[in-house]
């Protein structure tokens, strides 16, 4: 097999003396610590529920490949969530095969051999001296505790079914199945009901990211000093992502004032006005992969105003209604449509709209001022199982296991002139993470503040 190595632009000739010289005096130990990961016989229950799913067939779950930043500087690898859920493994290129037999093998890039070739020094890509150690095909099968063999004795013969868009070899290898689709929703859908691993995960990025928040807080006196307050937090929020777990789980959205408005906000540019509400939407992702996905509004200067605390209160109560409707055999859009009958009525209060509550989710008119949906799903993606069927998920009822966010916001905008000028530019999301439990659900993340009034007193507790 020709050696192809990623070199770069700048990589300096070899000589045959020093390519020689580089092959010896190396002491070729194993390494130290490879045992078990936690999540191995997890995943091997997850692969034979596959594999029971797809009786005698072939399936494929790739890993994923590197993707380029910028000429020969690529991002940080994350593997598909599929292929993570199914083996724990985290390098690039590698590929899980579900035998139709049912047993499965994970075809991996082990670590290049100092003895021969030159990838490990030269490669920039792969090799160890550039990227770090990755574990050789011993060390892979005793981590992951699957039959392990090099990627390139990868050779797919027969029909298979393949979770397709993720490794474009990988694609051009096998012929189109039909069945590919069905594949994706599977894995999907497996993962809408968390495991006792899983759930310990999620619990431990909420937990992390409860910690995150606090460490918002007590910068606020520094950050209010720069003239890009918002990013200054984003930086605080993600060192504890990176000191915790593997990083932020998602684009932290940090937005203050008339930011808040913006529902994906993640320039995080602007100041920090004492006077104004900060929205900051953030979760820590474990090293597992698992993410939490919290948002917290709290005031800049400590304390509400009258009409801060007004709008608030609305989604306050507005979530308290949703949360109250979790439970098993609940519709998933039941919290949903509670807190927007909530919602509704309030701003009819308001004497914003004028219709009854239920005329108002007929029309749809209360969206003008709150725009999307109150929760997702939850796990190794912030918005977890997304490729489901609607009928298991959206349209589907909540089942005991399962890890969702409830998160109603208003989101008043500075430039609408239906709102009085008080009104307008105030922006408020409150996003808790939960667990259904076999009589309801359990809040994960409350070791944050809810309440306006637990706000303003969990604030000056760390100003």
């Amino acid at each position: 097999m020709t050696e192809v190595l990623n070199t770069g632009s700048h990589d300096l000739p070899v000589t045959d003396e020093l390519a020689a010289f580089m092959r010896t005096g190396w002491a070729g130990e194993r390494r130290a610590g490879i045992a078990p990961l936690p999540i191995a016989p997890w995943a091997a229950k997850r692969r034979a529920a596959l594999a029971q799913r797809f009786p005698g067939e072939r399936l494929v779950i790739p890993a994923g490949t590197l993707k380029v930043r910028s000429n020969d500087s690529d991002y940080r690898f994350r593997p598909h969530s599929a292929y993570s859920y199914l083996t724990g493994a985290g390098e690039s290129d590698d590929v899980l095969v579900i035998e139709p037999s049912g047993e499965a093998v994970l075809y991996v890039r082990p670590r290049a051999p100092r003895e021969e070739g030159q990838e490990f020094y030269r490669d920039r890509r792969y090799g160890e001296f550039w990227a770090g150690p990755r574990p050789d095909l011993a060390e892979a099968a005793e981590l992951y505790q699957v039959e392990c063999a090099h990627i390139r004795d990868l050779d797919v013969k027969g029909p298979a079914r393949v979770l397709r868009g993720v490794d474009a070899s990988v694609d051009a290898r096998v012929e189109r199945s039909g069945g590919d689709a069905e594949l994706e929703s599977f894995l999907s859908e497996m993962r809408l009901i968390k495991d006792e691993w899983e759930v310990g995960e999620l619990r431990s990025a909420v937990d992390a990211t409860v910690r995150g928040f606090e460490d918002v807080v007590r910068a606020l006196p520094q950050a209010m000093g720069h003239r890009r307050g918002e990013r200054y937090l984003e930086g605080v929020f993600g060192l504890r992502a990176r000191l915790e777990g593997n990083a932020v789980g998602y684009d932290s959205i940090v937005a203050s004032g008339s930011h808040a408005c913006v529902l994906h906000w993640i320039r995080n540019d602007g100041p920090l006005r004492r006077d104004d509400l900060l929205l900051m939407d953030a979760g820590v992702e474990s090293d597992t992969l698992y993410t939490a996905d919290v948002t917290r509004t709290f005031p800049l200067s400590g304390r509400f105003s009258a009409v801060q605390r007004q709008v608030y209160e609305l989604v306050y109560e507005a979530q308290t209604a949703a949360i109250a409707t979790l439970r098993p055999g609940a519709r998933f859009r039941d919290f949903h449509l509670a807190a927007m009958r909530v919602i509704c009525e309030g701003l009819r209060d308001w004497g914003l709209l004028k219709e009854p509550a239920d005329t108002l989710l007929e029309t749809g008119l209360y969206r003008r001022y709150t725009l999307c949906s109150s929760g997702h799903m939850l796990g190794l993606d912030v918005h977890d199982c997304a490729k489901s069927r609607a009928e298991v998920y959206l349209d589907g009822v909540l089942e005991e296991g399962q890890v969702l966010t409830v998160e109603p916001g208003l989101y008043l905008q500075p430039d609408d002139l239906t709102l009085p000028e008080e009104l307008r530019g105030i922006g408020v999301r409150i996003e808790d993470d939960l667990v259904i439990t076999a009589d309801g659900a359990e809040l994960l993340s409350g070791g944050l503040p809810r309440h306006p009034d637990e706000i303003e007193a969990w604030m000056g507790t760390l100003l």
